[in-house]
């Protein structure tokens, strides 16, 4: 008999898997198979939304296993100690399953992986599982990557789609241990991120989305007060939905601009996966050279302000606001607080990137860091350095009455629609009839945008 070991990462579920479904395929009738989750202390960002949305993952993950009467290994501590015990423990292990990252961290975790599991004897078998594409698989034609997204899209929709993996198993196909999985709830500070996460959750999101939303995407996805989003990412991250099973629910939909749009969305997420592969060092280094050494002028009051929401920009604060209190925010949203604190307050772009990477519980280091990077004109396809968001006309036409504004910034509600945008510009009178006097319940803004526009441009052009 021998022994397969399944082990689990960014991949927090059972169905449509694909280290899984290879194991199960290669396991022979006398033969079991162990599934395993190895605590790696690089996670470890305790207090921090992503940190505890991950392990909320982990944990549904491990009841989930448990309602069909599979256990889950925990293993602790690192990782070459953590597989020398495990072979220690079970020393008919042959084999180790898993689904392997093409970038970051968990690229070289896995190289690593490889060499210790060489070392004891256990083949090491690995896919990829997380992208519709991966890195190589979409080429030109010369075989060099696309550094533009148009014509990386053109080929992408013609690529063929791996389908979800369909199969079964029986309880008896597992090894039964003993997980201590408690240890997995003493890592989680915010546990209202229990019901939102999982694979259960997923697919029921993924449902949700599918039917009420997915039809008008391409016309409402831009709104933050409309629920028009598919919410699907922190699922996706996790692992607890499969990428493949996305794409074939969208795609089994009736043909409409919000399915074509919403495919694209997938494209742009293998295509920063991509990216990020060709340029391994971009979460520190702006991926133009041109643009390395930017003289920013990085006031930490302004930083400060900007994470709390306290900009006196009603979008920017509404936005920020809606990160640190969720863990989410809308996608039109990023693209405005990142112009903000680029371009209106020449802020380096890494701050903002590690801020979201605490805050957000959808975080992808390549999509995180390209949405940045194009932001702050520094990336691949990125916007001009001269096309500078300007916080206030996005708020008229995204949030034309101050629904969402209203919703995390009360400060403001009875702010009249004609003055949500721009609070600043009501007498005093009218701040007092709105219960809101400027610079006292809410902020002066904290610069002059016009200004602040032309010393951008400026900064970009001396460089």
């Amino acid at each position: 008999m021998a022994v397969l070991g399944v082990w689990f990462r960014k991949d927090l579920r059972l169905m449509d898997n694909t280290a899984l479904f290879h194991a199960l395929l290669d396991k022979r009738e006398e033969d079991r198979i162990i599934l395993f989750f190895h605590l790696n202390r690089r996670q470890f960002k305790m207090g921090t939304k992503n940190h505890d949305y991950f392990f909320c993952t982990v944990w549904n993950f491990l009841q989930e296993a448990r309602q069909k009467g599979i256990s889950v290994l925990i293993l602790d501590g690192p990782l070459d100690e953590a597989f020398r015990r495990l072979k220690r423990d079970f020393p008919d292990l042959s084999t180790v399953y898993f689904n392997h990252d093409e970038t970051g961290f968990g690229f070289s975790r896995d190289q690593n992986a490889q060499e210790i599991l060489k070392s004891l004897g256990v083949a090491a078998r690995f896919y990829q599982d997380g992208y519709l594409h991966g890195e190589t698989e979409n080429k030109k034609a010369n075989g060099t990557s696309y550094k533009v997204f148009t014509p990386y899209y053109r080929a992408w929709k013609n690529l063929h789609k791996k389908e979800p993996l369909g199969y079964s198993f029986n309880q008896k196909d597992f090894i039964e241990v003993e997980n201590h999985e408690n240890v997995i709830l003493d890592l989680i500070q915010e546990q209202t991120f229990m019901e939102l996460s999982g694979e259960k959750q997923a697919l029921k999101q993924l449902d949700t989305f599918i039917k009420h939303h997915l039809h008008t995407y391409e016309k409402n996805r831009d709104f933050p007060a409309l629920d028009a989003t598919s919410r699907l990412s922190p699922y996706i991250r996790t692992g607890a939905i499969s990428i493949r099973t996305v794409y074939d629910a969208v795609m089994q939909a009736p043909y409409s601009e919000g399915r074509e749009t919403f495919m694209k969305e997938l494209a742009w997420r293998d295509f920063y996966h991509m990216i990020y592969k060709e340029n391994p060092h971009q979460k520190n280094l702006e991926i133009k050279e041109h643009y390395r050494g930017l003289n920013w002028n990085t006031n930490q009051a302004h930083f400060d302000k900007w994470k709390k929401g306290q900009t006196g920009f009603p979008i920017v604060d509404a936005a920020m606001r809606q990160l640190n209190e969720t863990g989410w925010m809308h996608n039109r949203l990023r693209m405005i607080v990142a112009s903000f604190l680029t371009k209106d307050l020449l802020t380096d772009w890494r701050l903002g990137e590690r801020y979201f990477e605490e805050m957000l519980i959808d975080y992808d280091p390549a999509s995180n860091i390209g949405g940045w990077q194009w932001a702050a004109s520094t990336g691949t396809d990125a916007v001009p350095y001269f096309r500078i968001f300007n916080p206030t006309t996005q708020g008229e036409r995204f949030d034309p009455h101050g629904h969402f504004i209203r919703q995390f910034v009360p400060e403001l509600e009875f702010v009249p629609d004609s003055f949500i945008h721009d609070p600043q510009k009501m007498s005093v009178s009218e701040q007092q009839k709105a219960k809101c006097l400027i610079g006292d319940v809410y902020p002066e803004k904290i610069v002059d945008h016009q200004k602040m526009r032309e010393q951008a441009i400026l900064l970009y052009k001396e460089k």
